[in-house]
């Protein structure tokens, strides 16, 4: 097939080296057949989680400690540590010294110039005149180009080590004074990469004038990608992933129940995206569907599966139900307000205050005197929302609860009783359902339940709607019988 690739490696993925190389970069490959790919590669496993914060549990990395005030030490120390651990990866890596050596040094260079940045403007900001708080998103960029600079750096390393011509592309603009918008800093890249005859590994951050961790944290990677095939004109997206993309995640369901995904739309990955459960970004998704590029979802560790391939076009050929997802820890935000009736603005001033707080809404409903707000915030936020809420409509009553989401999705979900048979099916597991959203575009049903609920929620959409169908056209049977 003429035309090439551009494909992303996760950090899970990534710092399982040998696989990586067995089963992506290189495995069978000889000759011609290496080339006409283009790799961006996340930062190793955990190394972002130590720059910035922890993802999950939002332990203090080097940027916390530092955008927090914390003494010099404590996020010099920090640092430290993050460039010890870079160079324990490194020795587990390579075997030849003086890789070994330029491996580090890379990194020791890097981490060393961030030190004496963060000094600097440190030392700067205690003047008076100058706050830090306008210069904390260009900090954080920098501490997470870091990790993405250090796996790539070391993957090209690696590669001509072992007789493959690659070449480290760095995007990540350290040292350079000019700021170009991202397309024309791809595009003036690229231009000196000869793709027929070198392996272009790329770190998943890019520096540009638009900033892409104000844009997008840290979901910037897949943007990366998707802005690298759009102005390379690549064939096919392909992300390579820890696992496949499943009718359900396997940890709940269980992996002998699920079915990875042979086809789906971008629709559907613009749900998952909204439950957190990401294919891919939705920004990258967009820039993808626009250029007619297909993507394609592979399992790291399974090469010769040809994973889930995603594209605009794509209706399942019956409809039916392709995954069952969903998340817990939803906070529910419940404003109450006999004023409301009748009003208008109500619902802007409160999304206006979400966005001041950086909380995002995965859904809501509205009735004549109530507004629910579903979001994805900590509770630490959630209450400075309410008490700004309460503030600005003294006559509300603010609720918040703790709820799961549970989705049924496809590309095609116009079955007739689909909805009564789901409900049917949820309370007959002892499930109360606490809200219901379905739209018109039918792609997808969102149920809203007890937190404590979730797991058992899921399993209970799973089994009805896919375990229980040997064909998708069995679900309108199902229900008929229901």
């Amino acid at each position: 097939m003429q035309g090439h690739t551009v494909e992303k490696i996760g950090g899970t993925s990534m710092s399982r080296v040998d696989d990586v190389f067995d089963n992506v970069l290189v495995g069978d490959r000889t000759g011609d057949a290496l080339y006409n790919r283009i790799f961006v590669v996340s930062a190793y496993g955990g190394m972002t989680d130590q720059l910035l914060e922890h993802k999950k549990s939002s332990d203090a990395g080097v940027y916390a400690l530092f955008s927090e005030g914390e003494s010099e030490w404590m996020w010099s120390d920090a640092l430290t540590r993050v460039a010890d651990r870079m160079c324990e990866k490194n020795a587990e890596m390579f075997a030849d010294k003086d890789n070994r050596h330029a491996a580090d040094q890379f990194i020791r260079e890097r981490i060393e110039g961030a030190r004496s940045c963060l000094m600097d403007l440190q030392r700067l900001c205690s003047y008076g005149h100058f706050q830090l708080e306008q210069h904390l998103l260009t900090v954080r960029e920098m501490l997470a180009a870091i990790g993405e600079a250090h796996s790539a750096f070391n993957t090209a390393l690696l590669l001509n080590e072992r007789g493959v011509r690659a070449s480290f592309v760095d995007l990540t603009g350290w040292r350079e004074e000019e700021l170009l918008p991202l397309d024309e800093k791809i595009r003036t890249t690229f231009a000196s990469v000869d793709l027929a005859s070198e392996l272009a590994i790329v770190p998943g951050y890019a520096k540009c004038e638009e900033g892409m961790v104000r844009l997008y944290d840290r979901g910037y990677s897949e943007i990366t990608m998707a802005r690298i095939g759009v102005i390379t004109g690549a064939r096919e997206a392909i992300i390579h992933k820890e696992y496949h993309l499943s009718s359900a995640d396997p940890k709940v369901v269980g992996a002998d129940k699920v079915t990875p995904i042979g086809r789906t739309n971008y629709d559907v990955t613009d749900q998952l995206s909204n439950l957190g459960m990401e294919a891919i970004h939705p920004r990258a998704a967009k820039g993808l569907r626009q250029n007619g590029i297909p993507l394609r979802v592979k399992n790291t560790f399974e090469p010769e599966h040809q994973g889930t391939l995603i594209d605009g076009d794509y209706r399942s050929d019956s409809p039916c139900v392709e995954i069952v997802a969903g998340r817990k820890g939803v906070i529910a935000v419940e404003v109450f307000d006999q004023d409301m009736v009748g009003a208008t603005g109500y619902d802007t001033t409160i999304l206006n205050l979400m966005e001041r707080y950086r909380i995002p809404v995965i859904t809501k409903d509205v009735n004549a005197n109530t507004i629910t707000h579903y979001v994805d915030a900590s509770l630490k936020k959630v209450k400075r929302l309410t008490r700004e809420i309460e503030e600005k409509y003294p006559s509300a009553m603010v609720a918040v609860k703790r709820v799961s989401m549970v989705s049924a999705i496809g590309s095609d979900l116009d079955v007739p009783g689909l909805l009564a048979h789901c409900v049917q099916e949820l309370s007959r597991a002892g499930i109360s359902i606490l809200a219901i959203h379905q739209n018109m575009r039918a792609v997808d049903i969102q149920f809203l339940l007890e937190d404590d609920d979730y797991e058992r929620g899921v399993r209970a959409l799973h089994e009805c709607v896919i375990e229980k169908l040997d064909d998708p056209e069995d679900i309108a049977r199902i229900v008929d019988v229901a």
